[in-house]
């Protein structure tokens, strides 16, 4: 059995894929798990906000077996652009609609701006995908929100006998 859950982060941008802007909102997932036990950081990726191009990379993460979770950050607003929760959906097997939910109250806690967020949170195969918003405040808000159910819900999807059996 693995000691850690193996985490990617995976961030929607054109103008941080083409090298025109520095990714921060990665970069802030990356940092919040580097002080989170049981967790380690595998994969660190930036891709254009283009739908089958994340669709793919998320699909060959999930198949692969190298990850538990993906956190994803960006691509979820309104902009035409914004392409995430409609590639998450399209390699999704189930839905999770209640993480997502539980984003969006949170975030509307802070700001009404909260209600604009189309995140999804799915599962393919043994992977969790979380989409969270793309700025590195509302980022770090979500995770500060999410971060302590994610053992449960790991524990859950995995069968992992020791997570499951500490909530019930």
């Amino acid at each position: 059995m693995r000691e850690k859950y193996r985490v990617a982060v995976l961030t929607a941008s054109d103008r941080s894929a083409a090298g025109l802007r520095e990714d921060v909102s990665g970069p802030t997932i990356v940092n919040a798990f580097a002080s989170i036990p049981g967790f380690t950081v595998v994969a660190q990726i930036i891709l254009p906000d283009d739908q089958a191009g994340l669709s793919a990379k998320m699909q060959q993460l999930c198949d692969s077996g190298a990850v538990d979770l993906i956190l994803t950050t960006g691509g979820t607003g309104l902009a035409p652009r914004d392409q995430m929760p409609e590639a998450t959906l399209a390699i999704a097997q189930r839905l999770v609609p209640g993480i997502a939910e539980a984003l969006r109250y949170n975030s509307l806690q802070i700001t009404k701006r909260g209600m604009l967020s189309r995140g999804v949170a799915v599962i393919r195969n043994q992977t969790l995908i979380i989409n969270l918003p793309g700025s590195p405040k509302a980022v770090k808000e979500s995770l500060d929100y999410l971060v302590d159910q994610l053992p449960h819900a790991l524990g859950l999807l995995q069968e992992r006998p020791a997570e499951n059996q500490q909530h019930e």
